[in-house]
């Protein structure tokens, strides 16, 4: 499955890239492939390019503050609290898998 995504939380800075990072982790370990741009303090970083959202077969927008949805208009998205990502990376991962029908690896 290839997934893109946003992470973003309310001060922008520790838990926008922890989570990043965990999302990475987790769907690496279940066989997917992943991007997450982080929308932190200092601005967009690893920004989503439209041919990496047009591939994706999912969108994951790990946020707790709101953030521009036009883009992925005709895609799959997924919102969730950043929490969700803190606690339970790889469960999110296969909660997706679920969702979308697409098997574990």
């Amino acid at each position: 499955m290839k997934i893109v995504g946003i992470t973003a939380c309310v001060a922008g800075i520790a838990h926008t890239y922890i989570a990043k990072e965990k999302i990475e982790k987790a769907a690496q370990k279940l066989g997917d492939t992943v991007k997450i741009e982080t929308q932190g303090s200092i601005g967009p970083e690893n920004v989503l390019t439209t041919q990496e959202i047009k591939e994706a077969d999912v969108v994951l927008l790990a946020t707790d503050i709101g953030v521009d949805k036009s883009r992925f208009k005709g895609k799959k998205v997924i919102a969730i609290p950043i929490s969700m990502v803190m606690k339970s990376p790889t469960g999110v991962i296969k909660k997706i898998h679920e969702k979308l029908e697409i098997p574990v690896p």
